[in-house]
């Protein structure tokens, strides 16, 4: 409700009338539950520091990102003095493009000439999802007393940060040339990296046990059999660690931009914000941030749901790339309401998630090269190591408060770590540890069988 303007500016007063399970309880907690002024200010908060909500988390997170790349402006004016809707540029446009056959998800209408039943493998579909990771424990690590959980902070955020994207539709290319610089997807044979010779920086070489690191060109941490379909930042951090990125075929975007690079400063500034706000600032030292970070939630519960708000527009803006069917009688082949949404870019969503997980190993990687610590098990952004004490500060690389280059380092910025989660002890009287099946040890840590984790994602 607006008041006369007053020169160039206008006050209001906004009424919110959420519709029924507007507030999911997974990404605003017990939002619902609050009173009418409570809840006023979560979403206040919300409202001036990312955008004002147009449904879900996830659907506001896409929003955003037209918000801030509109597809259209106002031309220079014509002869007449008239101006016209024109193309924006860095946008991706008002009009829908088809993704290439390898990155369409089952059912689109660009596969329906499939075999019935037919299951594609590598060498047909682009495979970029975030890692779920386990390994037996070796009897050293079992001499251990615990084991502690890793967060990284805003991972899918840091992952979208600069990172070049493809705006228009992709050009099939045979044989081409692999650019590190030109997004896409690529059909390369990577099986013949190998992680037990890895280079961590110019001209410098260092030996790992390849047996106690996941791939970083599997999901599962499996290393490829064969030509597989990878998304440009994946190819690129083979080149990165020495090897060939050679390439088979490629459905390349010539056009292209960091498209992302505004909405993702939009909503890393909203997070720092607010979780100053709670008393965590970046750029603290290591113990100060720990002892920041304990206990931060209790300290203003409605900001605290803010922060959960923020993490899970990030994460389902980004899902919302790549919307599956939602019934309405869909079937095999046809298309659904999504993609008609120019904004539904499953290759952009494969290129942050592939640059997520790759800058995960790449932590993983460094860190083994200065300490000569493994990881146990990866779930998404949350990394386990055994340790000896149950702070990261026991096995984190520090040297006089300060974090060997390339690893792990703490802090409230996207990409850092968030902060250690202490386990239970799991020394020699646990052998059950040292088996455990897939990913199960991450899991307990995401389930708070070890401990209570709090994931940025």
């Amino acid at each position: 409700m607006y008041r006369p303007a007053q020169g160039s500016e206008r006050a209001c007063v906004q009424l919110c009338v959420p519709s029924w399970n507007a507030l999911d309880t997974r990404h605003w907690g017990e939002a619902r539950q609050l009173p009418p002024a409570e809840l006023a200010r979560v979403l206040s908060m919300y409202a001036s520091r990312v955008m004002t909500p147009r449904g879900s988390t996830a659907v506001t997170g896409l929003e955003l990102m037209t918000a801030l790349h509109p597809p259209t402006r106002a031309s220079e004016p014509d002869a007449d003095g008239k101006r016209h809707s024109e193309h924006n540029p860095g946008s991706l446009g008002k009009d829908p493009v088809d993704c290439a056959p390898c990155e369409a998800p089952d059912g689109h209408p660009l596969l329906k000439g499939l075999p019935r039943f037919h299951v594609r493998g590598p060498g047909e579909k682009l495979f970029e999802e975030a890692y779920d990771w386990a390994r037996p424990m070796t009897d050293a690590e079992c001499t251990l007393r615990h084991m502690v959980g890793i967060d990284v902070n805003m991972a899918f955020a840091a992952g979208a940060n600069g990172l070049v994207v493809g705006l228009g539709a992709p050009t099939h290319v045979k044989a081409p040339v692999f650019d590190a610089k030109l997004p896409g997807s690529w059909l390369v044979d990577l099986s013949h990296v190998d992680l037990s010779r890895v280079k961590v920086a110019k001209d410098k070489w260092v030996q790992l046990d390849a047996s106690l690191l996941p791939s970083p060109f599997t999901p599962k941490g499996e290393r490829p059999e064969g030509p597989a379909w990878y998304a440009t930042p994946t190819v690129a951090y083979a080149v990165e660690l020495g090897y060939d990125g050679r390439s088979i075929e490629a459905y390349v975007r010539y056009e292209n931009g960091r498209y992302l690079d505004g909405w993702y400063n939009r909503l890393r500034d909203a997070f720092l914000a607010t979780m100053a706000d709670l008393g965590v600032d970046a750029d603290m030292a290591p113990a100060d941030f720990l002892t920041a970070m304990d206990g931060y939630k209790e300290r203003d519960p409605e900001l605290a749901i803010v922060v959960s708000a923020i993490k899970a527009t990030v994460k389902g803006g980004l899902g919302k790339l790549r919307e599956r069917p939602r019934g309405e009688g869909w079937r095999q082949g046809q298309p659904w309401r999504a993609l008609s949404r120019p904004t539904w870019r499953p290759d952009i969503r494969a290129a942050v998630i592939s640059r997520t997980r790759i800058n995960l190993h790449r932590k993983i990687v460094k860190h083994a090269a200065f300490t000569g610590q493994y990881p146990l098990a990866i779930l998404s952004d949350c990394v386990v190591y055994a340790a000896d004490g149950t702070s990261p500060l026991d096995f984190l690389p520090y040297r006089d408060g300060k974090p060997l280059p390339g690893g792990f380092k703490l802090g409230i910025n996207p990409g850092l770590v968030k902060r250690g989660h202490p386990g239970r002890p799991v020394g020699r009287r646990s052998p059950r540890a040292v088996q455990r099946p897939r990913a199960q040890l991450a899991r307990y840590i995401k389930d708070g069988t070890v401990t209570d984790v709090d994931n940025a994602e």
